[in-house]
């Protein structure tokens, strides 16, 4: 009887062992879930409507105390999430304390696909094939989509193009948001969301793109005009015809400038200041 006790302990322990060690391995397979602060719930909050577009680049964002009161935090709190967007260029005070949305310079971007496009080392080629690919996609239903409003907002937006023709910085801000009125209009927020990742990285170097190429600003202007009247005229092959058009002088705009369409994004960047020009 002994013997036969001894074994039922040796089995039950070492049952009890195995199943010790399936719940040890169960355990491990999850980290803990840690709740998100307040502040970075409010920066995120502001964030999404400046990438989203429903914030533009200078429109008022409001006063701290009218943020407390809309968030329903308090002072700290709203202060603290203001610092993120502030550090990430996304925001900027004035003279009189009042908050204004910015436009993210290249190195600040608080897009979080953004930033891992950057820390994966994508290149500008892949930036390019993408944005092929969905721009395409994207004319296709914007001139199926697009209403007279939409229309006019791009032809509003190409006469401030030809009156900043040659200020390069604000010609690149002016062709973001030509593009991104012609997402809008094709009526696909997944197509939109898509694609801002890799518009936040190559739009703001359409600057450098106009700064090296002395008609490269006209060009944009044109094929800006193009692909309204394709827009207009429900031409879809148009349309197609001139967003590879326009993608291709993007493309041969930034390698006279002398950059390897090859090397990681970060790569550029550096080599744009070290010549002296800063995004």
């Amino acid at each position: 009887m002994s013997e036969v006790r001894d074994e039922d302990i040796s089995q039950q322990e070492a049952s009890q062992q195995q199943e010790a060690g399936e719940q040890q391995e169960t355990s491990e397979r999850f980290s803990r879930i840690v709740s998100m602060p307040a502040y970075q719930r409010v920066a995120e909050a502001i964030e999404r409507e400046i990438v989203s577009g429903r914030l533009r680049p200078g429109e008022a964002l409001g006063t701290e105390a009218e943020l407390v009161r809309q968030f329903g935090v308090n002072r700290s709190t709203v202060r603290e999430g203001i610092r993120l967007l502030e550090q990430g260029g996304m925001i900027h005070r004035d003279s009189s304390r009042r908050l204004y949305v910015d436009l993210p310079h290249y190195d600040r971007l608080a897009s979080r696909m953004s930033r891992a496009l950057v820390l994966h080392q994508v290149t500008f080629r892949e930036l390019w094939e993408a944005a092929m690919a969905l721009s395409l996609a994207t004319i296709e239903m914007s001139i199926e989509r697009a209403t007279p409003a939409v229309i006019e907002r791009l032809e509003r937006n190409i006469e401030a193009t030809k009156a900043a023709r040659h200020d390069p910085t604000r010609v690149g801000e002016l062709d973001g948001e030509f593009h991104l009125a012609l997402e809008e209009a094709s009526g696909n927020r997944v197509l939109r969301l898509a694609r801002e990742p890799s518009n936040m990285l190559i739009y703001p170097v359409t600057e450098l793109v106009v700064r090296d190429v002395p008609q490269g600003a006209d060009r944009l202007i044109h094929a800006h005009g193009m692909l309204v009247q394709a827009v207009k005229d429900k031409d879809v092959e148009l349309g197609k015809l001139w967003t590879r058009r326009h993608l291709n002088d993007w493309r041969k705009g930034f390698e006279i400038g002398g950059r390897d369409f090859d090397q990681p994004v970060d790569m550029v960047l550096l080599e744009a200041r070290r010549g002296g020009q800063d995004l």
